[in-house]
């Protein structure tokens, strides 16, 4: 067969429409507790402000044993908030007025004792008070040892804090302070802002309403027998970011999830799959609706092939021999199929290409052969953004008349962010007014 070929790119990279930063003209309420990442608070701060946002900085005792309340104060030009029962304090500040205020409640670091006051909803301190009288956004930015991170009891409280509707940014894997390596460090204060932006952008727009997108995520599992499967790596954090960013954005939104061990984001539509044909099962005959989808976005990382043969019990380790081999057949490719079967509606048809070397030239190809709108390519192999991260950074390759390719090259941001700038992105190509 012959090679298909990769169109030439006949523009430079191209760059996404900037707008003004979310952050502009809104009241942070920063609570800092004490972690040896709260000297990061003093370059978070600078970068809150510098993106036009008021910052009110809240401390617990621990935070100022590793900075001090005068820096905070001298770098966000406000009194700091310390004390639950000051008299001064109170009368001045008062935990409900900061709580009322806030538009969004920042805690970086969250150490591993914060986190289990938010998720119990514990209140014995000015922070803790704050965070369970605020009705503001809650984004959440742990630190702490990696063993203590590991530990399942911090673990239950992430979840439960997300399954409540909080946003997780971290902690990213590196040396840690205390000589340990391995997750647990507080993510930089720059992708913490671009983070905040993201959650305070799709709050105040509703810029997908009315439309209906329909994202898949994570992996497939291609079972051999009924206990062992082929896999991939795929946690499908990245889906999950798009599927709640449009959610926010308003937009109706079909999330059809391979087994991940994720909650549904508020107002998505879940269906789980587990194989590559349960997922093209599911997705395929969405597009024969009077009505089909604006959006397409398929974020999954769908195998490509499954055992020829699924035994109906467990295959032994006797019985498989000394080398066993495993005849594979070709699943169906679903985002070919899609192209295929979308005609002459409008839907706009985004894939996904998760490499690990030559990134651009393997989507570009996939572009032409799957035909595509948008390819959204990153390297899985590139530290902060493979699977399983909290990070990514993406390449958006889209095609333009005449066989022409636009790059626009991201740099490594939360995956919050990003879906923040792929959907930007996407609305520019979807159709002036929503259908129906």
């Amino acid at each position: 067969m012959e090679e298909a070929k990769i169109p030439t790119d006949t523009s430079e990279h191209g760059t996404l429409p900037q707008r003004e930063s979310a952050l502009v003209g809104k009241r942070v309420v920063l609570g800092i507790s004490g972690g040896i990442a709260a000297y990061k608070a003093a370059e978070l701060v600078r970068l809150l402000r510098k993106a036009g946002a008021t910052v009110q900085v809240v401390m617990t005792k621990a935070a100022q044993a590793f900075i001090t309340p005068l820096t905070l104060q001298t770098l966000s030009g406000r009194k700091v908030a310390t004390e639950l029962f000051d008299l001064t304090q109170e009368s001045e500040i008062g935990h409900i007025s900061i709580a009322d205020s806030a538009d969004l409640l920042m805690i970086a670091p969250a150490t591993a004792d914060v986190l289990a006051k938010l998720s119990l909803g514990l209140a014995d301190d000015l922070l803790s008070t704050v965070a369970l009288a605020s009705a503001a956004p809650l984004l959440v930015c742990p630190a702490m040892n990696v063993n203590m991170w590991n530990k399942p009891q911090v673990q239950h409280h992430v979840a439960q804090l997300a399954a409540f509707g909080a946003y997780i940014v971290g902690p990213a894997p590196g040396e840690l302070a205390c000589g340990w390596v391995g997750p647990g460090r507080m993510v930089e204060p720059a992708e913490i802002v671009a983070s905040t932006e993201s959650i305070l952008s799709a709050q105040q727009r509703k810029d997908l309403r009315g439309r209906w997108v329909v994202i898949t995520a994570g992996p497939t599992y291609e079972p051999l027998d009924p206990v062992r499967f082929i896999g991939n790596r795929s946690s499908g954090k990245m889906g999950f970011a798009l599927a709640a960013d449009a959610a926010a954005r308003g937009a109706e939104v079909t999330l059809i999830a391979g087994p991940v061990a994720l909650d549904t984001p508020p107002g998505v539509h879940r269906t789980n799959v587990e194989s590559a044909k349960e997922m093209a099962q599911a997705v395929l005959p969405l597009l024969d609706r009077s009505r089909p989808p604006d959006c397409v976005v398929m974020a999954a990382a769908v195998a490509d092939y499954r055992p020829s043969e699924v035994a109906t019990r467990k295959r032994k380790k006797h019985e498989l021999g000394q080398s066993p081999a495993i005849a594979l057949t070709e699943n169906p490719d679903i985002l070919r199929s899609l192209g295929q079967k979308r005609g002459k509606s409008a839907t706009l048809l985004v894939g996904f290409a998760a490499e690990t070397h030559d990134v651009e030239a393997y989507a570009r190809r996939k572009l032409t052969e799957k035909g595509c709108d948008v390819i959204i390519a990153n390297n899985v192999a590139e530290d902060g953004s493979g699977f399983g991260t909290d990070t990514n950074r993406v390449t958006i390759l889209t095609r333009r008349e005449e066989g022409s390719v636009e790059v626009v090259p991201l740099p490594l941001l939360s995956k919050a962010a990003v879906s923040d700038k792929i959907w930007s992105h996407l609305l520019s190509l979807l159709p002036a007014q929503p259908k129906g």
